[in-house]
């Protein structure tokens, strides 16, 4: 099913038209609490569909899985879709909401999982797993992409029996690093100083994360994504849109730094890993469309 819906520009109305995905499924439950919820939109393939897995942003502390007619996540979905590959859109806890890490990012990991255990009704071959996040859903991604498989094959639960491990992720200025020692480092005060540092500990503010940072660095530790990158790891596409100035001037500009992307690559070639920057001269890739396409081995119509 589809609605459409009319874009307006600087000018008045724009003729054109973009259709916005209405999902299969929707809230789908993962988990037992009400944010663990998923939307299904699904591809309309004879054979079963390599899947890319959206986890929004929102500073890990707010944020929707639904998707807004007329943006550009709503696009990149319409085309994923057109391309045969389904998109299930996930939801998590909120840090503040009585939780601090590791729930949101365990959530996330939870949801591809339960997607995997779900791969034969909803015809999605497990194989082909992608993850797309924005700001702290691509920090997520990271995490998730760079981290040994956290599939445990001696449970009791068939969801949890299921891999983590990944084809590839995009990423839109997500934070590489949480630390907030190594963002006052390599960015500036203001990048740590946002919303999203200190709440991912329980905190309020910067100065009482860095009072009791030895209480909190194994945290800081364990969710800076570039901590587990390894050469084996699938690749990335990443997309930075700031500015590089340092220090940041401001919290919104720090935490969504290209400083990010920036020591992630350097890391990446430093290691022999594989992962781009985008619009960088090495890219091959000019957008997310293309490199989902690539590292999901999708049918190759044109767009």
């Amino acid at each position: 099913m589809f609605c459409v819906a009319l874009l307006f520009g600087n000018w008045g109305l724009s003729a054109e038209l973009q259709v916005t995905p209405i999902p299969l499924f929707t809230n789908v439950p993962y988990g037992f609490e009400s944010r663990q919820v998923l939307d299904v939109y699904l591809a309309e393939n004879d054979v079963p569909a390599p899947v890319v897995v959206y986890i929004h942003g929102g500073g890990w502390t707010g944020g929707t899985l639904k998707l807004k007619p007329g943006n550009k996540t709503t696009g990149i979905v319409s085309e994923l879709l057109d391309a045969g590959i389904s998109v299930v859109s996930v939801d998590y806890r909120r840090n503040g909401d009585g939780v601090t890490l590791p729930t949101p990012v365990h959530d996330a990991a939870r949801a591809v999982q339960f997607i995997r255990s779900k791969a034969d009704e909803w015809n999605m071959d497990k194989t082909r797993l992608a993850v797309w996040g924005g700001s702290a859903g691509g920090a997520t991604s990271l995490w998730l992409l760079f981290h040994d498989d956290l599939a445990d094959p001696k449970s009791n639960d068939p969801v949890a029996r299921e891999s983590t491990r990944l084809s590839g992720a995009v990423v839109q200025n997500g934070q590489s690093m949480i630390d907030p020692k190594w963002i006052i480092e390599h960015i500036g005060r203001k990048g740590a100083e946002h919303s999203m540092i200190p709440a991912a500990v329980g905190e309020e503010e910067l100065d009482g994360v860095l009072e009791r940072y030895e209480a909190h660095k194994e945290l800081y530790a364990e969710f800076s994504a570039m901590n587990h990158l390894t050469p084996d790891d699938p690749p990335y596409w990443g997309l930075y849109q700031g500015d590089a100035t340092v220090p940041a001037t401001s919290a919104g500009h720090g935490i969504h730094h290209r400083m990010f992307g920036i020591k992630m690559k350097e890391k990446s070639d430093s290691i022999g890993h594989v992962g781009y920057l985008a619009k960088s001269k090495e890219c091959p890739y000019k957008d997310e469309f293309e490199f989902f396409k690539s590292v999901l081995n999708a049918p190759s119509e044109s767009r």
